[in-house]
């Protein structure tokens, strides 16, 4: 094209450089500011960020785009000018790697975040995570093999080798990866989550602190950390106190001398029991007599609190109420006691 007025085969190689990269990087340029514009009258920041973070990795390309038009105007030897294509192609499957990266990482996965924030629990961040980690080393494996392709590296061989070498680090890597699976799948069966209280056995209990990607946390209520291997929690018998809802029955035993006023008991205890403010309305507490003991007639307490959290602090209410409220209507407690006949 230029050949009638440049002589100079380099001069108008380079001014053919200039021409082609100003070209497209006016035309970005101008659809840059048409994107801003129309980007500025939505409400997320997201699609701004996005065509930000895009504008370099651009211009890059439109550099390397008007490399590889200019090469075609040298005279180069044949071998010297296929490694030219081929370090521009390379650069440029980088580059366009990295603007997938881009749109993904601030599209995708800030979306999954912003959702992932309105939710209590942290299993949805450490997904989220996980993903990321996935995509990335995805894009890394992808770009790698088309690159080698390019500068005539038999792929299929490599694949192969790949695929033994991966079997071989999966079978050496089964355990980590048993744990794995098993977190992932109790985050998406919600039957463990972070803040839950949990019963693993009788003298193992405590609040989750984090669902990790090969173990999980449970803080006890000694303030000491347990850190239980995933497949180990998923194959065992978990009481879940905060399912399936965080409200939780609270259940107080108390016994009254033999000769006491069943009903009367019964009405003075309910009576106090409802002036506890944690106590649930719905379903109403319950006093049932339960049996006639050795020393005692035997009752037994129910009633239920809006959230498992507050257990504890309602059986120290519900306890001290019961014992004020029968001394202070003259019912006695009696204590464990043992009468001995002496024989002569």
């Amino acid at each position: 094209m230029f050949e009638q007025y440049i002589t100079n085969l380099y001069l108008r190689a380079f001014v053919l450089f200039i021409v082609v990269f100003l070209g497209i990087r006016i035309a970005l340029f101008i659809l840059e500011k048409i994107s801003l514009k129309i980007t500025s009258k939505t409400k997320t920041e997201l699609d701004d960020k996005l065509v930000k973070k895009c504008s370099i990795p651009l211009t890059i390309i439109a550099f390397l785009v008007s490399l590889r038009i200019t090469i075609n105007e040298v005279v180069f030897q044949e071998n010297i000018e296929i490694v030219l294509a081929n370090i521009i192609s390379s650069l440029l499957v980088i580059i366009l790697a990295y603007l997938v990266y881009v749109v993904v990482d601030i599209i995708v996965i800030n979306f999954l975040r912003k959702m992932a924030s309105r939710t209590k629990t942290q299993v949805d961040d450490t997904i989220i995570s996980l993903f990321h980690s996935v995509l990335n080393i995805a894009l890394v494996v992808i770009s790698l093999l088309y690159i080698l392709d390019l500068w005539g590296v038999q792929v299929t061989p490599l694949l192969a080798g790949l695929g033994i070498a991966g079997l071989a680090i999966a079978l050496a890597l089964q355990p980590i990866l048993s744990n794995i699976f098993a977190g992932a799948a109790m985050v998406l069966d919600h039957s463990v989550r972070v803040e839950d209280l949990v019963y693993l056995d009788q003298q193992t209990k405590g609040k989750v602190e984090k669902i990790g990607l090969r173990s999980t946390r449970i803080r006890t209520f000694d303030n000491e950390l347990l850190i239980v291997p995933n497949i180990k929690l998923s194959e065992s018998t978990i009481q879940n106190v905060a399912l399936p809802e965080p409200k939780s029955r609270v259940v107080i035993k108390f016994g009254v001398c033999y000769g006491s006023d069943i009903e009367k008991v019964k009405k003075i205890i309910i009576k106090e029991i409802k002036k506890i403010k944690i106590v649930s309305k719905e379903p109403e507490p319950l006093v049932r007599f339960l049996e006639m003991g050795d020393s005692s007639l035997n009752f037994k307490v129910y009633f239920y609190v809006d959230s498992f959290e507050d257990r504890f602090t309602a059986i120290d209410e519900a306890n001290t109420i019961i014992y004020n409220a029968l001394n202070k209507n003259n019912i006695e407690i009696p204590f464990p006691q043992m009468d001995i006949h002496v024989k002569k």
